[in-house]
């Protein structure tokens, strides 16, 4: 290796871990503030949930005065230990039902008292997740709130709009029998008195699929706390 070959090599070597170290200390300094981002996001779905609405700043305050009280449960319906909102649940759910942990946030304001609890699953792109808002019959939607990470713009991307949102409440997962039938979107549309189904989003099936799926295989698991 002639010296001009060499000291390009050095030269690059160097460079390469400057920046290597640059990116590790820029990424070490904002991990606090990301994960302070993650933290208010997931406070403000699930007010959402219930139909509060919060802003970043007042999210952690809003939180504190509406959700009164927080448990972790298992798919027999018993409480577990574990801290409900430190709970991943994308892993959660990649788990067999029977070992998962599951989060529920009882709301209590305004004299109306709602169990929340966390949906995950696959859209057409990525994951999609979301919260729902149950009264006290634990059987009747209040709210959903759901988002995702890549679902087609205009499309699938329509499940974290508002519109989509409030077709979901007054819906429920029981039929009159008490027999689990949760809530499906339905391609073509739903008429009103279909208490288990929403209008699908037109020209997103995949994401509609995907979102009944989730809400099925997620709520499933709390059956059993729902009927205890």
């Amino acid at each position: 290796m002639d010296k001009s070959n060499k000291y390009i090599f050095i030269y690059a070597s160097v460079m390469i871990i400057i920046v290597a170290v640059a990116l590790t200390v820029v990424a070490v300094q904002l991990k606090p503030a990301q994960e302070n981002n993650i933290r208010v996001e997931k406070m403000r779905n699930i007010l959402m949930a219930a139909n509060i609405e919060t802003t970043v700043q007042n999210a952690g305050e809003m939180y504190k005065k509406y959700i009164a009280e927080t448990m972790v449960v298992t798919n027999k319906g018993d409480k577990t230990e574990g801290d409900a909102f430190a709970i991943d649940f994308s892993i959660e759910v990649k788990k067999p039902s029977e070992q998962r942990k599951l989060p529920v946030y009882i709301f209590s304001g305004e004299g109306k008292e709602f169990y929340i609890v966390p949906v995950r699953g696959k859209g057409l792109w990525g994951p999609i997740w979301g919260y729902i808002a149950f009264r006290n019959d634990m059987n009747t939607i209040e709210g959903a709130v759901f988002d995702h990470k890549g679902e087609t713009p205009g499309l699938g991307s329509e499940i974290d709009t508002r519109k989509f949102q409030m077709q979901f409440s007054g819906k429920q997962i029981f039929d009159g029998f008490g027999e689990f039938k949760s809530v499906a979107a339905r391609k073509g549309g739903a008429p009103d008195e279909d208490m288990h189904g929403v209008d699908a989003i037109s020209g997103g099936t995949i994401t509609s699929d995907g979102l009944s799926r989730m809400l099925h295989d997620c709520l499933i698991d709390y059956v059993a706390f729902f009927k205890k």
